[in-house]
């Protein structure tokens, strides 16, 4: 086992929804483009809850 790390992780740019099942934790799935991500959460929807957090550019959430 090795030490933890210090730094938080970084997130790629990109579109980011989170995809969450009833009773588990929430997983972040990126995408390129808004018209993926928009598809992406349609399809994750139908069986799991979907937030859709926005864009993610140079490490800071951009308001759309």
């Amino acid at each position: 086992m090795g030490r933890p790390p210090t730094r938080p992780a970084r997130l790629k740019d990109g579109f980011y929804i989170e995809v969450k099942t009833q009773g588990s934790s929430a997983v972040l799935v990126r995408r390129d483009t808004k018209e993926q991500m928009i598809m992406a959460a349609e399809d994750y929807s139908r069986t799991k809850n979907v937030i859709i957090k926005g864009e993610m550019r140079n490490d800071k959430w951009i308001d759309s």
